[in-house]
């Protein structure tokens, strides 16, 4: 798993993305399309049009990291937008790379009362 710091935000891209592209061409997109700045330290997520495969770019302040994972079975869970951006958690996305619903996840069971 990545360490992802707390005060990091972790920004998806709604809709498919290119996977033949670099960091670079990833970065230029998080600029013009997302609005945002790839060198803020934020994390951006794109993925392929199977929705097997993901990819991750982030400013970590020394150098530019580019992350890829790719699911043997099952699909990545994405917004239905076709433009725009969406806002995770960290914890969030942990869900997401593992495969699991990030959108619903179940609360668990809460004691009644105690003692």
């Amino acid at each position: 798993m990545i360490p992802v710091p707390s005060n990091t935000r972790v920004w998806l891209a709604a809709g498919v993305t290119d996977m033949r592209r670099g960091f670079n061409t990833l970065a230029a997109q998080a600029e013009q399309v997302l609005a945002e700045d790839p060198y803020s330290g934020h994390m951006f997520v794109f993925r392929g049009r199977r929705g097997d495969l993901l990819k991750i770019i982030w400013w970590d302040s020394q150098g530019a990291c580019l992350f890829t994972k790719r699911l043997e079975r099952g699909r990545f869970v994405w917004p239905a937008a076709k433009k725009g951006k969406v806002s995770l958690s960290p914890s969030q996305l942990s869900m997401l790379l593992e495969g699991i619903d990030w959108r619903t996840p179940q609360k668990t069971w809460r004691p009644l009362r105690t003692g």
